[in-house]
C-alpha cells in the first residue's frame, strides 16, 4: 500500500528531515523544484514544446511555496525558457527561504514583479507556487485575482507545486477560490487534498516525488493509505495440486421475489474473484433464473413465509447453509419484511466467519437496531451514504463532508470494519488505519457496483486473506476493475457484470 497524508503530518516530517535528521531546508527545496521541474518538461513535450521555446510564468506567494516556484522558474531559465517571475502578496512576508531564492533569481538578472504592476500575458507553462499544503483560510484579495487569472486561461498548462493553490489538504475542499492544474508534483506522500473530491478534479495528473525525506512515522493522527501496482501480489497464485475446497466457500443471501440481480452480481463477483465455491441463498421463486444466469453456483432455496410460520425449520436451514459456508455476504436485494430481520439475528448469532454485511442487510439493521448489538469482529458492513445515514441517524450531507471520521467512529463503537462507498470509499480497518479507495471511475456510478464489490471481498476472504486486507484489496481490485471496463465500453455503457467480468488479470 502507499502511504497518505495530511499537509499537517506532511509538515512534521518536513521539520523531522531538517531538525532532527539535518537536512537542510534549501536542499530539500532544490530536490522538489528540480523534480516539478523535470515533470512539467515532460508535460510540455507532450503538448509539443521544449523547454528553450517555452514562455513560462511563475505566480509566487511569499512563503516557502512560493521559493519553490522561484527555484523552479530558475531551473526553466537555465535550459533556455522565457520565464517571468511574479510576486503575489506582501513581500515584507518573505520567508527566509523566499528570501534567499529571490536572492539568487536576481543574481542571475532574473527580474521580479510584483502581481500588481504585471501585465497579464500568454504562457505555455504557469506554475502556481502561491500557497502550499498548509493553507487553511479561504483564498482572498490579489491572490484570489491571481487564481482566476490562471483558471480562465483559454492555452498554456499549469503545474501546482505539493498541490493546487486553494484547496484544503486535509479533506480536498476549495477555500474560497482553488486552481485547476493539469499537473500537480507533491512531494513525499501525496496529500489527502488531492485525494477528495474537489480536490482530486482539481489536481489533474498527481505525481509524487522523492525529494529525499528520511523514514519518520512519528507524526499525529490517523495513518492513511491507499493501494498501488504491487498489492495485487496480496492475491495468492492458484495451486496446481488444489481443488475447489482450497479455495474457499462463500454463502451469499441475498436476492427478494422477482429481484434477483443482486444475488448474481454479489455472485459473479465472488467467482471472478476466486472462490472454489459459491452458494446462493435466496426465495424459491428467484431459483430458475439464477440457475440459468449463473449455473456454476450452488442455488439453495427459502420461502419468506416459513421464518413465520415455521420459525424452527427457518432456523434449522439458516444454520445449516452458515455451517458450510467460510464467507457470507449478508443482504444485496433481500428487501424487507420480518423473515429478513430473522434472517439476520440466525446469521450473526450462528456465524463464526466473515460476515459481509450490505445493502437490505444494513438497512434491516437501521429499522431494527438491536441487531447491530450481534455485530463481532468478523463482521465488514459496506454502507454507502445513504445506509450510513440510515444506520447513525446522522444527515447524508454531514457524512459526505467527513466520511473518515464517521467511518472510524461507527467502526470504534461497534468493533466492525466499515466500508463506507462513496467516490472515494473509506475503509475504516480494525487496525486503526485507513483505507481510501483512489482507483476508481464516474463510470461506476450504475446500480449493481455495489454487489460487486461486497463479491469481491468475499472472494478475497474465501481466498483466505485478513478481513483487513480483503476489504482493503478489494475496494481497489473493484476500482481497477471499473477503469479497465470503461476503457474498453466508455464512460456511460459499463455495467455491474462489466466490472465483475474485468476482475483480476
Amino acid at each position: 500500500m502507499r502511504r497518505l497524508v495530511t499537509g499537517s503530518q506532511m509538515k512534521e516530517i518536513d521539520s523531522h528531515a531538517i531538525k532532527s535528521t539535518g537536512i537542510p531546508s534549501m536542499v530539500l527545496m532544490e530536490r522538489a523544484a528540480l523534480a516539478c521541474t523535470e515533470e512539467a518538461e515532460k508535460l510540455l513535450l507532450k503538448n509539443g514544446i521544449s523547454a528553450r521555446d517555452a514562455r513560462v510564468l511563475v505566480l509566487a506567494g511569499t512563503g516557502n511555496n512560493g521559493a519553490d516556484g522561484v527555484a523552479i522558474g530558475r531551473m526553466f531559465m537555465l535550459r533556455g525558457a522565457s520565464v517571468t517571475i511574479v510576486c503575489v502578496g506582501n513581500r515584507e512576508h518573505y520567508t527566509e527561504e523566499m528570501r534567499q531564492q529571490t536572492a539568487i533569481a536576481d543574481n542571475l538578472g532574473i527580474e521580479i514583479a510584483d502581481w500588481e504592476d504585471y501585465l497579464a500575458g500568454a504562457f505555455d507553462l504557469a506554475v502556481d507556487a502561491l500557497f502550499g499544503v498548509g493553507l487553511t483560510r479561504d483564498v482572498e484579495g490579489s491572490f484570489a485575482d491571481a487564481v482566476d487569472f490562471l483558471n480562465s486561461r483559454k492555452h498554456g498548462l499549469v503545474l501546482s507545486v505539493d498541490i493546487p493553490s486553494g484547496i484544503n489538504s486535509a479533506d480536498g475542499k476549495i477555500l474560497g477560490c482553488a486552481v485547476r492544474a493539469d499537473l500537480t508534483v507533491t512531494f513525499g506522500f501525496e496529500k489527502l487534498g488531492t485525494v477528495f473530491y474537489p480536490g482530486k478534479d482539481c489536481s489533474g495528473t498527481v505525481v509524487t516525488a522523492d525529494i529525499g525525506f528520511p523514514p519518520f512515522d512519528g507524526y499525529q493522527g490517523r495513518r492513511y493509505f491507499t493501494g498501488d501496482a504491487g498489492d495485487i501480489s496480496l492475491v495468492p497464485a492458484r495451486k496446481g495440486d488444489s481443488h475447489k475446497g482450497t479455495y474457499g466457500k462463500v454463502l451469499i443471501v441475498a436476492g427478494s421475489g422477482g429481484m434477483c440481480g443482486a444475488a448474481y452480481f454479489s455472485a459473479l463477483a465472488a467467482c471472478r474473484t476466486g472462490a472454489g465455491l459459491v452458494k446462493i441463498l435466496t426465495v424459491r421463486a428467484n431459483v430458475p433464473v439464477l440457475q440459468t444466469l449463473l449455473p456454476e453456483a450452488i442455488i439453495a432455496a427459502y420461502d419468506p413465509e416459513t421464518a413465520e410460520e415455521e420459525p424452527e425449520t427457518f432456523r434449522e436451514l439458516v444454520e445449516e447453509a452458515c455451517a458450510w459456508a467460510s464467507v457470507i455476504v449478508l443482504g444485496p436485494g433481500l428487501g424487507g419484511g420480518r423473515h429478513v430481520e430473522q434472517l439476520l439475528r440466525i446469521i450473526l448469532l450462528a456465524a463464526y466467519v466473515p460476515i459481509i454485511v450490505d445493502a437490505d442487510g444494513l438497512n434491516a439493521v437501521a429499522e431494527y437496531p438491536y441487531l447491530a448489538d450481534y455485530f463481532t469482529e468478523n463482521v465488514i458492513i459496506t454502507p454507502h451514504i445513504g445506509e450510513m445515514a440510515r444506520l447513525t441517524g446522522l444527515e447524508p450531507e454531514d457524512i459526505k463532508a467527513d466520511p473518515v471520521t464517521c467511518a472510524c467512529l461507527y467502526s470504534e463503537e461497534k468493533g466492525v470494519i466499515c466500508v463506507l462507498k462513496d467516490a472515494v470509499t473509506v475503509v475504516a480497518r480494525r487496525d486503526q488505519t485507513v483505507f481510501l479507495g483512489t482507483s476508481g471511475t464516474g463510470a461506476m456510478a450504475k446500480g449493481g457496483s455495489g454487489d460487486v464489490l461486497t463479491g469481491v471481498i468475499a472472494g478475497l476472504l474465501a481466498l483466505d486473506l485478513s478481513e483487513d486486507d480483503a476489504a482493503s484489496l478489494g475496494v481497489w481490485l473493484h476500482g481497477l476493475a471499473g477503469k479497465k471496463a470503461e476503457e474498453k465500453l466508455g464512460a456511460h455503457s459499463v455495467l455491474a457484470s462489466d466490472i465483475a467480468n474485468a476482475l483480476l488479470p
